[in-house]
């Protein structure tokens, strides 16, 4: 991580704070993650703005005693000298003297609400800065915009998301799809790829999965046992784990697997961790908790770093077969397709059988082509071998 954007500060100027106490929001290139104050003090000064991208390593807040003086010159200088913030101070300061009736907020007051909360409310209609918040120091929660929601007639403006992708429009690029782009462009002008193909025949594993499925004992989806047989593939072949420092390859101390995840404003891939020391149904846990934490915007950095390879299945969406690009700091990426019934020659005779197309994209700086196929045979191998996942 080299920068993040500041999705919403969750202090004011003059709170106490905690150390371990949540005061920004800030959003990377793969999910909004939760900043805690690292130690405790009263909010002298707020450096940033939501909105704003800045480097690892800047000043975003100054804390001090509660009857500490700050001097302005100080946060000026943590501010590289802008005079626009410390200008709004005063006006600030001078605003509750203000005699005027009470009336709801305005649109430009401070608002304290989660990414979710502002989301949900743009797409129901509703005047976020009109919503009473329940959370801790009045923050509005997802909850607080759907009562909001249902104390007025909003119905009509929840459709605006889906007139915006009309034809001729122009749609607004989130984020998250920026920095996806970035790194996509990054990995095609830096990493040197080449693609292997294979047929898996999934007969045996299909009738595998559904009577485990069917055995009261849990569930398992086909990415569970993807990830198992990808693990113990690069468990025996650990060049596949590597990346390219100076005129040596480094390799993975553990094996994290990437799972790629379908997100509203976009994909995710978050890591099952150390996926080669774990059954198909402890994975098939661990995926679970993955994607509700993704859906629900809750993953953390934890979650993210350190993938040796990312699956990413487009079966369910009836792709029978696709090219994908490498995520920069991995080796390569495994596009699964959909399983298909089809006519197979056995010794004279025609079966169906059900096949999967599994397509690996390999950064040539780091394996060859032998190498990595002899990885895809492995993986295909055991997917066809059932009984060896031990269910």
């Amino acid at each position: 991580m080299e920068e993040g954007t500041i999705v919403d500060c969750t202090v004011k100027v003059g709170d106490k704070v905690s150390k371990g106490d949540v005061i920004f929001e800030i959003e990377t290139d793969k999910a909004t993650l939760e900043m805690e104050s690292p130690g405790e003090g009263f909010v002298k000064a707020i450096l940033v703005e939501a909105g704003q991208t800045i480097p690892v390593g800047d000043p975003v807040m100054v804390l001090g005693d509660k009857d500490e003086t700050v001097p302005q010159s100080f946060i000026d200088s943590l501010k590289g000298g802008a005079p626009k913030a410390a200008a709004a101070a005063p006006a600030a300061a001078a605003a509750p003297q203000a005699v005027a009736p009470a009336a709801e907020p305005t649109a430009a007051a401070k608002v304290i609400a989660s990414p979710r909360a502002k989301k949900l409310a743009a797409d129901l209609g509703v005047n976020i800065a009109t919503v009473k918040g329940s959370g801790p120091g009045g923050r509005i929660t997802e909850e607080d915009v759907q009562t909001a929601a249902g104390a007025t007639s909003t119905k009509p403006a929840a459709a605006a998301p889906a007139a915006e992708a009309r034809l001729g429009a122009t749609v607004a690029v989130n984020r998250l799809q920026k920095l996806t782009a970035e790194r996509m462009l990054k990995s095609k002008l830096e990493i040197p790829c080449f693609y292997l193909n294979v047929k898996v025949d999934m007969t045996d594993l299909v009738a595998l999965r559904a009577r485990y499925n069917e055995s009261g004992r849990g569930k398992v989806s086909f990415n569970d046992f993807l990830i198992r047989a990808v693990a113990l593939g690069l468990d025996k072949f650990p060049i596949m784990t590597g990346q390219l420092a100076g005129d040596k390859i480094k390799l993975a101390e553990r094996i994290h697997v990437g799972l790629a995840i379908s997100v509203p404003d976009g994909l995710v891939a978050p890591l099952i961790k150390d996926a080669d020391k774990k059954d198909v149904p402890t994975i098939a846990k661990d995926a679970l908790a993955l994607i509700n934490r993704a859906r629900a915007d809750k993953l953390s950095l934890d979650d993210l770093e350190g993938g040796c390879i990312t699956v990413s299945n487009l079966g369910g969406f009836g792709i029978e077969s696709f090219t994908p690009i490498v995520v920069p700091g991995q080796c390569s990426i495994l596009g699964v397709g959909k399983i298909t019934d089809t006519c197979v020659p056995d010794n004279g005779n025609i079966l169906v059988r059900k096949l999967m197309s599994l397509t690996l994209s390999v950064d040539h700086k780091v394996a060859n082509g032998a190498y990595a196929a002899q990885f895809l045979d492995f993986v295909r191998k055991q997917l066809e071998d059932a009984a060896s996942f031990g269910l």
